[in-house]
């Protein structure tokens, strides 16, 4: 099956048949909006994804009413670290596979940068969701300029505010 991807830092279509890569450079971002038009409005939902919970589930729910197409972006354990000053619990690949599992999800693919238009320049989207706790605060003031810049819409999400991977956390540390 073909699907947008990248060799190296080009966009391109790239094929995986067992364990054969074959991929096809395209001329630049017109070649992939050309592709993604076939899959209507593209949403990304960026996230640690940590300790999977039903906060987590209901963003993806109620991301994929927001687009045609949902690529959920599962942050590196490095980046976590960077930007959270701790390590997730759970590993990246293991935060991967639970994310490819949930039926709403079309795509999920690692998040290396906090640098969003970085992430559109190599995942290409319409549309970034994010839970309202970002809304009016200046990461999100700011999140949103940057994605203005390249076209894309910022739309928020209610957060589930009974559950939250911080507040397991710290339950499961109590133990």
């Amino acid at each position: 099956r073909w699907a947008v991807g990248a060799c190296g830092r080009q966009p391109a279509l790239v094929c995986r048949m067992g364990s054969a890569t074959s991929a096809i450079l395209l001329g630049g971002r017109s070649a992939v909006d050309s592709i993604q038009q076939e899959k209507g409005v593209v949403g990304y939902v960026p996230g640690g994804w940590d300790m999977f919970h039903v906060g987590h589930l209901n963003i993806l729910n109620r991301a994929k009413q927001e687009c045609d197409y949902l690529i959920v972006g599962v942050t590196t354990d490095d980046a976590l670290f960077e930007m959270k000053g701790k390590r997730p619990i759970v590993p990246l690949a293991e935060r991967l596979a639970i994310v490819e599992a949930i039926g709403v999800v079309d795509e999920a693919v690692v998040d290396f940068s906090r640098n969003k238009v970085q992430v559109w320049r190599r995942v290409g989207f319409d549309v970034l969701l994010k839970g309202d706790d970002w809304k009016g605060t200046a990461k999100g003031d700011q999140l949103e300029r940057d994605m203005a810049s390249v076209g894309v819409r910022v739309c928020y999400l209610p957060y589930t505010h009974t559950t939250s991977s911080t507040e397991l956390r710290r339950v499961l540390l109590a133990l």
